[in-house]
């Protein structure tokens, strides 16, 4: 499993996906603050990974806090959960997490905890989302696989691998559990402009697991599904409206409208965290807007004039009328998704391995 985000006791460290895949390095993060930049700047990302990260930051500030006594400590303890909360607003997950800290902190100071007691619960908390979020993958993983051929190509847009979660994946894990059942499965991975999660990370993923991979640019998927060279389309989600609209990186709602013309099924891998109950629709989802520089700019090269205006958001939002089913650690949600999601949310169907 690759080790997206550890735990060290004085640190956070992840790998440095901006890097990828042309070095693997890994950053040590010894603040809060340190990791809220990590989690901003995109060293990481994926919206389970951005959740443990979230919640691993906020354990880090409250065991570095020098706060003696309980009210001084929730001051601090908020100040940290407000500075993740603003990092990125699109993905649910990260304040998922945050919300988990905090009952987490209330439950512990309504009990007369210490200021050393509640960090330690804290820590124990973010470590448990972390080992949920694995189990949670390997579990939406098996349910997924059921909707994969015995021969297959699979395409995919962004990485929703190891990377983007605490390991193993979402839509990749998928994927990875065809893969473990003796399924012949190959992948197609959009490249993902600007910032090419396809190329550069989900690519990396399956070359090192040995799975057969080619990457397209996004202007290619058409042209494969119109060749038959395409069996499905597998992606991840950053959050799902309770309708079933689906917010992802840019360029996947294009993706899903593409398979539908060519009568091509559209899955979507995301863990329960990742569904928002309290938001209704699509239009509701925040779209981050991000740097003009990751769309004028490979590297050091510029691509585009100067004066030229540029549009960078992130994330677009995928219709529920175009997405074929929702694979969750609980099962598979179909629509009418209001109904179907709604049932997977409100159960208590624990993820296969997950902690009790």
């Amino acid at each position: 499993m690759l080790p997206t985000i550890e735990w060290s006791g004085d640190a956070v460290v992840m790998i440095d996906q901006r890097k990828l895949p042309s070095a693997e390095v890994y950053v040590r993060c010894r603040t809060a603050s340190e990791v809220a930049r990590a989690i901003k700047t995109m060293v990481i990302r994926g919206a389970p990974a951005i959740g443990v990260a979230a919640a691993m930051g906020i354990a880090l500030g409250m065991r570095k806090s020098k706060a003696t006594g309980t009210r001084r400590l929730a001051t601090e303890f908020q100040k940290t959960c407000d500075l993740m909360a603003a990092t990125r607003p699109t993905a649910v997950n990260l304040f998922w997490a945050i919300d988990r800290m905090k009952r987490t902190f209330a439950d512990a100071a309504q009990a007369g905890a210490s200021v050393t007691e509640i960090g330690h619960r804290l820590e124990t908390e973010a470590l448990r989302i972390h080992d949920e979020d694995v189990a949670s993958c390997k579990a939406m993983g098996a349910h997924g696989a059921t909707l994969v051929p015995a021969t297959a190509q699979i395409l995919t847009h962004c990485n929703a691998g190891a990377l983007a979660t605490a390991g193993y994946g979402t839509a990749l894990g998928v994927v990875r559990a065809a893969v473990a059942q003796g399924k012949r499965v190959a992948v197609l991975a959009d490249e993902t402009r600007p910032f090419l999660q396809g190329a550069r990370l989900t690519a990396w993923e399956l070359v090192k697991d040995g799975i057969d991979t080619t990457v397209i640019t996004d202007n290619m998927a058409a042209a494969m599904m119109g060749q038959g060279l395409v069996d499905l389309v597998v992606v991840g989600a950053d959050r799902i409206a309770a309708n079933g609209d689906v917010a992802n990186k840019v360029g996947t709602y294009g993706v899903a409208i593409l398979a539908r013309e060519h009568g091509i099924p559209f899955y979507v891998a995301a863990p329960i965290s990742t569904v928002d109950p309290d938001t209704p629709d699509g239009s509701r989802i925040p779209i981050e807007e991000r740097n003009e520089r990751e769309v004028t700019h490979v590297g050091s090269a510029r691509l585009t004039p100067s004066g030229a205006r540029v549009r960078n958001p992130a994330f677009d939002v995928t219709p529920a009328r175009y997405v074929t089913a929702i694979v969750t650690e609980r099962g598979i949600a179909r629509p009418p998704y209001e109904k179907s999601l709604a049932l997977l949310v409100g159960s208590r169907q624990p993820a296969v391995g997950s902690l009790p």
